[in-house]
């Protein structure tokens, strides 16, 4: 996960200096898109994380927790 993260964020910085360039080649809006996909699957994981320390603190039944998990995975873009 984390290195999909990496990856975008790469691709996106790495697309910001050559825009013309990029954009009479068509991969303007593939890096626009890229770099959206990476943040989305950040917030996703970060939602996990929030989900699971709920879990271990004890705010949120066994029932719960597992529905909340099924709900983001199913959002992930990543399954």
């Amino acid at each position: 996960m984390k290195k999909t993260i990496i990856v975008m964020s790469f691709l996106a910085l790495s697309l910001t200096g050559c825009t013309e360039r990029w954009t009479s080649l068509g991969l303007g809006a593939a890096g626009g898109a890229a770099a959206g996909a990476g943040g989305y699957e950040y917030h996703i994981n970060k939602e996990k994380d929030r989900v699971e320390q709920d879990y271990n603190d004890g705010k949120i039944t066994k029932e719960e927790y597992d529905i909340r998990i099924d709900q983001i995975n199913r959002d992930s873009l990543l399954k």
